[in-house]
């Protein structure tokens, strides 16, 4: 059931930037860059913070009712992804895609552990985790074929995955044994242990309220200075308002002061925010940035000469849909047209999967006005000199490296401590962020951006095992489980900030500015930043 819920979303979410920024000509959305980071940072949020709740509601309600649940909600909400084009009707499918995704992720991770001890506990894991990868590796690969058809294909697909889903979930899972005495907790008891980690319903008051609001500036696009200065007056009021008030354990929640749980777990999941952050811009900005900046015809060369077979398949071109946009281009293009202008013409261009440099796009778009050409020779010719790898297919590299490596490298890495290690990795996965922007107009820019992947991957390895790991020296030794569970924070927080940046540092500093190296490089210091950070945390815990 883990492979085939995989291959549904990472099937949609690797090609997402990619659909949502398309011109409704080829398929997409044609949002922009911003309304793409806002919904790859607002829905993956919820998604990740939802499942304290839904793992509640499975120990009380049963696992194998709350699959049932998941699936009824995530395979119709799938198909209707690419039935839905404006804002926010994509948003509320988009957001209950993410419900029933919160629905699944706790109750298949519960189902290992019921279902495993502490001989084989490891193993039971390890599979999990292999699975995991396999249906993200698995997924990109056909999403990014049937693309090549029609963008409906690739919702249809991820329904087919969830669909499947009922047939184990109705003829073969057994619910798991427990003891529910242990295991049942009500939404009460969650929000209490909330309250024990994290903080109390002040605190909750204070940043929920910072949080929607950056989410609403980023929308409507107000001005940030004006949402520091809002976030600003919120935050001094909390803080007047806790001076003034006697705190009293039995006050009514409002009546007390701001309190935070765990103060270095606390600490150190706003820290790992960043490396999240930082993460899920392979996600989020790679795959258009690509599309838009990397001439990946070096790797098509490549392909040609050792796998010919494979080209069509890898980097496919759908000639109908480019020949017919040509005739448009055509017409928004005139003689004398200035660099930035022709720009856009290209940015239009590189949808239909080929890059075309500036001298050969003037000469083919002028012929095409003066009727020396067809459209469909034309498309000919720039699809047979000038096709692109798909920008999945180059992301996905990362999760082969995971289901090959994985293993070794962690047998490898657990003779160490792990904040060293996951500040290593961290650093490592830093340079290779870095390494993407250097891919933006060289001659082997796939290759770079192959490159840069490959160390990108390397460095998650060897960091997202341990950033768990050492959860394990700053919580309570009797509580190490449920503070796991509110781990999962920091990838929410991470999602929701990798989300807007992206989408803010796409538009502004990758189109705007034309310096998509400063873009890569601003991610690559927030890699550094949080390892430093890391650091200067546990010499802090040490003392403390």
């Amino acid at each position: 059931m883990e492979i085939f819920e995989r291959l549904a979303w990472y099937g949609f979410f690797t090609l997402s930037s990619l659909y949502i920024t398309s011109p409704t000509a080829q398929g997409g959305l044609g949002f922009s860059d911003q309304e793409r980071g806002f919904l790859q940072g607002m829905i993956p949020f919820l998604l990740y913070l939802l499942p304290v709740i839904t793992g509640a509601l499975a120990d009380r309600f049963g696992y194998r009712r709350m699959f049932l649940i998941s699936f009824a909600i995530m395979c119709p909400s799938y198909y209707l992804l690419g039935q839905v084009h404006s804002f926010w009707a994509f948003f509320m499918v988009f957001l209950a895609v993410a419900i029933g995704a919160a629905c699944f992720k706790p109750v298949v991770v519960g189902t290992i552990g019921r279902s495993t001890d502490d001989t084989n506990r490891g193993l039971g894991f390890g599979v999990f985790y292999t699975m995991v990868n396999i249906g993200g590796f698995i997924g990109p690969f056909i999403a990014g074929y049937v693309r090549a058809v029609s963008w409906d294909l690739v919702f249809v697909m991820s329904a087919i995955w969830i669909g499947i889903n009922f047939i184990p979930a109705l003829f073969f899972y057994k619910e798991p044994e427990h003891d529910s005495s242990k295991d049942q907790r009500s939404l009460k008891m969650v929000l209490l242990e909330a309250q024990e980690v994290l903080g109390n319903g002040r605190l909750a008051l204070m940043v929920i309220p910072a949080i929607i609001a950056l989410m609403v500036t980023t929308r409507m696009g107000i001005g940030f200075h004006y949402y520091l200065m809002g976030v600003a007056a919120w935050v001094a009021l909390n803080f007047a308002w806790t001076v003034s008030i006697k705190n009293s354990p039995s006050s009514a929640w409002y009546l007390q002061k701001v309190k935070v749980g765990n103060v270095p777990f606390v600490l150190y999941l706003l820290i790992l925010t960043g490396f999240w952050v930082v993460y899920f811009q392979l996600f989020t900005t790679l795959p258009v940035f690509i599309r838009d900046f990397v001439d990946t015809k070096d790797l098509v060369i490549a392909l040609q000469q050792f796998a010919p077979y494979s080209v069509d398949f890898l980097a496919g071109v759908n000639l109908d849909q480019l020949s017919g946009a040509l005739p448009t281009l055509a017409k928004k293009y005139h003689a004398g047209m200035d660099a930035v202008a022709l720009q856009q013409l290209a940015f239009d261009l590189v949808n239909y999967k080929v890059m075309v440099p500036d001298d050969a796009l003037r000469a083919g778009l002028l012929a095409l006005q003066q009727g020396n050409v067809s459209p469909a020779t034309l498309a000919e010719q720039w699809a047979k000199q000038y096709r692109q790898v798909n920008p999945e297919y180059i992301v996905n590299i990362g999760f082969g490296l995971i289901v090959l490596c994985q293993i070794a490298i962690s047998a490898y890495i657990q003779r160490w401590r792990a904040l060293p290690i996951l500040v290593f990795g961290t650093v490592i996965l830093s340079v290779g962020i870095a390494l993407c922007g250097f891919g933006a107009g060289l001659a082997i820019g796939g290759t770079t951006v192959v490159i840069a992947v490959i160390v990108f991957s390397i460095g998650e390895m060897i960091a997202s095992p341990k950033s768990q790991e050492y959860v394990a020296a700053i919580a309570p030794k009797s509580k190490t489980a449920m503070y796991m569970g509110y781990y999962f924070v920091s990838m929410a927080l991470g999602n929701l900030f990798a989300g807007l940046l992206s989408g803010w540092a796409y538009t502004a500093i990758a189109k705007e500015m034309n310096r998509p190296l400063w873009m890569w490089l601003l991610f690559a210091a927030i890699g550094l930043l949080t390892a430093a950070s890391l650091l200067i945390f546990n010499t802090w815990l040490k003392r403390r």
